[in-house]
């Protein structure tokens, strides 16, 4: 956010209906009388969305006498000590809002460390939290952030949370990280209970039970419990805050957060549920508006509801009304006068400056996105039988670009193999992610960067999944229908031809430089070049890419170990194989970095050199590292001239570390790239900083 002056701050305050604490000048201990009672506030402290001179704190008191509000004292100081206190405010918290407490302070110091800390009427405290706000937008000093996502509490532990506060605390300070910028699934409102899950385990993790929903539903034939109410949310949200790990993040971050898909549905999309084994769409408006509302009340961020402020959350009165095709607009936007109330119930996309070096965008791919074009009844036909799971990449495209496929030529039947069908989307529109007016909103701010570094925090991976079976053996290629490259998955930016195209295209005519990409949700660490196309088609990279592994949640590495049976499995080779000790390795990060000859030749000479022998040069040039097995968090510092991202991996994260430092490490990789001129290519530098990457490079 820009720099405020005193009368643009107090506007803004009034306009967010903030609890206002106003530092100033004069210094003084504290006369709270504080002490010290975790308990009492459950689920710690947090601080987000800062800017120079001001930050959003955060806590939660709840209170069980009945009463419907509290007032809370919020203490800042420049020390841990509190002996010099800047600012002081009484703010109140609320039953309607679950307890949550916001208060937006001012008038602080660019480029400071703070401490703040809650307290009761009675003198009963929260823990300390520590938070920064900005450097000035004209401040040359470096920048350095985290990027994490993926957190599923119940299948494992926070112990990349903890190994950045124990790498972080030994930094030295102008190493140290500033700010966490979390790319979504902070929950997982998909819930496994006891009798759901065989013998307590999904793959070799023990399933811990921290949720259990007052009210919930059942979905995917019984396989999974969901949300279905407001409070069934917050349950999620408080059980999830009361991980030791994650409360020591917030409490020594200030956290830049948007949401992705777990925060509402597993396949939601706008206000519309889709779930296995359930026929269609399942309307949920009044989900949507719920889980907008939790989200708003455990995550301090500058956001707001139509006429809410920050004391509490003013929900939309919604129906869960039925949405049919006819109801969308040409943009892929669901008219329904609920759909847009519920959708509309909290704008999370965002801009935030830190210093001279980052102008940090933040969009919300699943608020606005139009209808997958692969969800389609219609497309069924062509892949009866189909057992390599790989989608054309010339049939993707055609579905994508809908009407606008070769420019304004759509074939009239899609074809795969011996197999055709009706072109059903031969007059919708391109298959969009951002919707109309996020995507217009998105590419002003892009034009109008000033900093050195322009960094898209994204949910969803914008690097493409191709994989070449036009290249298997004989007794497999005549499986592969298509006529040349394949995507392995379809439903992320790495597939989104037409709209990241216009993005890409908008950087390249502006003559930008300095765009960094970062992404969650895929489960596994990519690093690459931001390209609109592959080869043959014109290679044009106009950024760097990079995908951050999960925190906890498993990846394809172990689902592949699992699930791809050695019996009667011809294609396992593609994606898992032993190496010459008998050990799994992921052959999967050969299949997507080299091709299918190199993951087929490692399972049957166990050789790296030799499987890289016989790579695919033209698969992958916007690859440049991918581990489908990777856990833990990424860096990305930066200053005038260079960006060093560091990919920080984990093991498994199936068993709570023991000691302070989180555990040991996998690897540690660099990747550096100097800043570029306006018409050149960025380039990418890899160093292997400490482990052992595998099959990842």
């Amino acid at each position: 956010m820009p720099t405020l002056d005193r009368r643009q701050f107090l506007k803004l305050a009034a306009a967010m209906g903030a609890t206002l604490a106003w530092g100033c000048a004069t210094v003084r201990p504290s006369s709270s009388g504080w002490r010290e009672r975790r308990d009492l506030f459950p689920q710690g402290v947090a601080s987000g969305d800062p800017d120079a001179n001001s930050v959003l704190l955060w806590t939660r008191r709840p209170y069980a006498d009945n009463r419907e509000r509290g007032m809370l004292l919020v203490e800042v100081a420049e020390d841990a000590a509190f002996t010099r206190v800047v600012a002081t405010t009484a703010a109140p918290v609320l039953a309607r809002s679950d307890w949550t407490c916001r208060v937006l302070v001012g008038e602080l110091q660019p480029a400071r460390e703070y401490w703040y800390r809650f307290v009761d009427e009675d003198g009963n405290g929260s823990r300390i939290g520590r938070t920064l706000t900005a450097p000035a937008a004209d401040d040359l000093r470096p920048a350095k952030f985290a990027f994490v996502s993926c957190q599923s509490i119940p299948e494992g532990y926070g112990n990349g949370y903890r190994r950045m506060i124990y790498e972080d605390e030994r930094a030295a300070p102008g190493e140290r990280i500033d700010f966490v910028l979390h790319l979504g699934d902070f929950i997982y409102e998909v819930v496994q209970y006891p009798d759901q899950v065989k013998n307590g385990h999904r793959y070799d993790r023990l399933i811990t039970f921290p949720i259990k929903y007052p009210k919930g539903k059942t979905v995917a034939k019984n396989r999974f419990w969901v949300p279905d109410s407001l409070e069934d949310y917050r349950v999620a949200y408080k059980a999830y805050l009361q991980d030791p790990d994650l409360q020591d993040a917030r409490a020594r971050w200030p956290f830049v957060c948007i949401w992705d898909n777990h925060e509402f549905s597993w396949n939601g999309w706008q206000s519309i549920q889709e779930f296995a084994g359930t026929d269609g769409w399942v309307p949920a408006q009044t989900l949507k508006v719920a889980a907008n509302q939790a989200w708003f009340e455990f995550l301090p961020a500058r956001v707001l509801a139509p006429g809410s402020n920050l004391a509490a959350f003013d929900a939309p009165q919604v129906e869960d009304v039925p949405m049919k095709p006819a109801d969308f607009d040409d943009t892929g936007l669901c008219t329904e006068p609920n759909n847009l109330a519920a959708i509309n119930s909290l704008i999370a996309y965002r801009a935030l400056r830190w210093g001279r070096h980052i102008d940090l965008f933040i969009t919300d791919n699943r608020s606005f996105r139009s209808r997958d074009p692969g969800s389609h009844d219609e497309i069924g036909p062509l892949f009866e039988g189909d057992v390599l799971g790989f989608v054309p990449e010339e049939l993707w495209a055609q579905l994508d670009g809908g009407r606008a496929y070769a420019d304004g030529h759509p074939p009239a039947k899609l074809v795969m193999g011996d197999r055709s069908v009706d072109n059903y989307v031969a007059k919708d529109p391109p298959q969009s992610m951002l919707g109309a007016k996020q995507k217009a909103w998105f590419l002003d701010q892009l034009r109008g960067a000033t900093a050195t570094w322009k960094v898209w925090g994204n949910s969803l991976g914008t690097l493409d999944t191709r994989v070449d079976p036009q290249n298997l053996p004989p007794e497999l290629s005549r499986q592969w229908k298509g006529k040349g490259y394949g995507l392995m998955t379809v439903y992320d930016w790495g597939s989104m031809y037409h709209e990241r195209a216009e993005i890409f295209d908008a950087v390249r005519d502006a003559g930008m430089t300095g765009l960094i990409v970062v992404a969650g949700d895929r489960h596994s660490f990519w690093a690459g070049y931001a390209a609109k196309a592959l080869p043959p088609a014109a290679f044009e990279p106009v950024g760097v890419s990079f995908v951050g592994g999960s925190l906890i949640s498993p990846g394809a590495a172990e689902a592949n170990e699992h699930n791809q049976k050695k019996e009667n499995n011809p294609t396992r080779g593609l994606y898992i194989a032993e190496d010459k000790d008998g050990r799994p390795q992921s052959t999967q990060n050969l299949t997507l970095r080299h091709g299918v000859r190199s993951a087929l030749e490692y399972e049957k000479t166990r050789d790296l050199q030799k499987a890289l022998a016989v790579r695919n040069p033209e698969l992958a040039p916007h690859l440049t590292f991918y581990d489908a097995g990777g856990h833990g968090y990424a860096t990305v510092r930066v200053d005038g001239e260079r960006m060093v991202t560091d990919f920080v991996c984990i093991p498994r994260p199936i068993t709570r570390a023991p000691g302070e430092d989180g555990g040991p490490l996998r690897y540690r990789v660099r990747h550096e790239a100097a800043l570029w001129q306006p018409g050149e290519r960025p380039q990418l530098k890899q160093t292997v900083l400490e482990g052992d990457v595998g099959l990842a490079v």
